[in-house]
């Protein structure tokens, strides 16, 4: 059996955390068996569907490199097909028009609740014998079984069984003529060729009416594995109902696709204690039977954890290709500066995503209009200036700008100052960075230059002057 599975995205909101771990899920299970992976958009919801949203999915799968083999497909360029399936069952017998209207099976149900049952079609067009004036509005419902059970195998919760009677005659056709979900989802799968169908356990319910539906046209049942539920930080299920994160919006905080593919695969799944995975390795180690049935919760913490490994262990080169990417879209011009690999190595032991080494690399490349307001007070004060102009006479002196010779005339004007070494790094750091954090000060300097390092210092002095006047009136 040559695998296939599939990822079938409604485009009615964000592509978020959960979704994405269904389609890593299908696409490595593909992968690990020389498979194919479908994209699938499934677009019937004409009220809720959104062309944003298809971006999303398209923009999301990209940038996590989750490629497809076939698609994408578009539900909405099926109907045709759908319709045509539609009415062979018609003159098969295993589908009929229900007229009832929208009112009556409102009634019928909360007749049924006030009865204490569980509500449910009544069936009065089942077996409908008159023929009603074309104009009638209608409904298709698929003519469900009403002995027997349905039961499959679930690669990941074991064996479901479900009793034909509790599963009602499924709308498969609504009075405007557009297919349903559950039903376009069954025609796909079998004109797809699924072999295994990956999707939350929020699918379980419609899975016996779907397996009822491809019994009935003589088709193959796929493998069905339900995963569960992933729990955000404060104890609800991602959903798009509630506006769960877009996906892309880890790339604009500055995460790794591979950190956040690492982090995603272990909601749920695990190869024993280990917690660190390339995608080589995904692809020969995931299995179905080692996704867990308990609920996961995301937790943003072991996220930014695992992004700061991925940035302090992928090549240099590689991760410097994602920060200049990052630092473009940020529109911070990178074209004269340092290299970004020399400022990637001195800074990326500081911080867990690109956006905040991105924040911090920004002062090599643009002027600061402000100091820091607290820096401000504490350092660039009267007394300071002395000790500014000591040092920009002897930077300007300076032939040979390495880090050594920028850390050995810092020392010694320490000793001349009889300034702690300390108070002096600091005082230069709000003047050559803006604000009160950086790595060692002379490596700062010997990576912004002479030339950004005497002008922010001689714009330091003045800053102090212009001060001080400022006071005296």
């Amino acid at each position: 059996m040559k695998v296939k599975t599939r990822f079938a995205p409604s485009p009615t909101g964000n592509l978020h955390i959960g979704s994405i771990r269904t389609a890593l899920y299908s696409w490595l299970f593909a992968r690990r068996h020389n498979g194919k992976f479908v994209l699938r958009i499934e677009d019937t919801d004409f009220e809720r569907s959104k062309a944003l949203s298809v971006q999303s999915i398209f923009q999301g799968l990209k940038w996590l490199g989750l490629n497809w083999d076939e698609g994408p497909y578009f539900q909405t360029e099926r109907l045709e097909r759908y319709k045509e399936v539609i009415e062979i069952m018609l003159k098969t017998g295993n589908a009929y028009k229900c007229y009832c209207s929208p009112n009556k099976i409102e009634e019928e149900r909360f007749k049924q609740l006030s009865e204490g049952k569980k509500p449910r079609y009544t069936g009065v067009c089942r077996n409908l014998q008159t023929k009603y004036g074309i104009n009638k509005k209608y409904t298709v419902r698929f003519k469900n079984p009403t002995f027997g059970t349905v039961t499959f195998e679930d690669k990941i919760r074991g064996k479901i069984t479900f009793n034909n009677i509790e599963l009602d005659d499924l709308i498969i056709q609504r009075s405007n003529g557009i297919p349903t979900y559950n039903f376009c989802v069954v025609i796909d799968d079998l004109d797809m060729n699924i072999t295994h169908v990956i999707r939350g356990e929020d699918h379980i319910n419609n899975t016996p009416r779907q397996i009822n539906i491809l019994k009935s046209l003589k088709a193959n049942i796929p493998i069905y594995a339900h995963v569960s539920m992933i729990l955000n930080e404060n104890g609800k299920k991602f959903s798009k109902r509630d506006d769960a994160e877009n996906i892309m919006n880890y790339y604009k905080k500055g995460f790794l696709p591979e950190a956040l593919i690492n982090y995603i695969i272990r909601l749920g799944w695990s190869y024993g204690n280990q917690e660190i995975f390339t995608l080589s390795e995904l692809k020969k180690l995931f299995n179905l039977n080692a996704i867990n049935k308990s609920a996961s919760a995301f937790s943003m913490k072991k996220l930014l954890w695992l992004n700061k490994y991925y940035i302090n262990n992928l090549p240099l080169d590689y991760v410097a290709k994602l920060l200049k990417d990052y630092m473009e879209n940020e529109t911070i011009n990178i074209e004269k500066g340092p290299n970004l690999e020399c400022l990637l190595n001195l800074y990326k032991n500081r911080y867990h995503t690109l956006k905040d080494i991105s924040c911090s690399l920004r002062f090599f490349y643009e002027e600061f209009k402000f100091f820091d307001i607290k820096s401000d007070n504490k350092y660039l004060i009267l007394k300071s200036f002395s000790i500014l102009k000591e040092i920009y006479k002897k930077l300007q002196q300076c032939s040979f700008w390495t880090i050594e010779i920028l850390s050995k005339i810092i020392n010694n004007q320490s000793i001349k100052s009889n300034i702690e070494l300390k108070e002096i790094n600091m005082l230069l750091r709000v003047v050559l960075t803006g604000n009160m954090h950086s790595p060692n000060i002379s490596s700062i300097m010997f990576l912004l230059g002479k030339e950004k390092t005497l002008f922010r210092l001689k714009k330091a002095m003045i800053f102090i002057e212009k001060n001080q006047v400022n006071m005296k009136c």
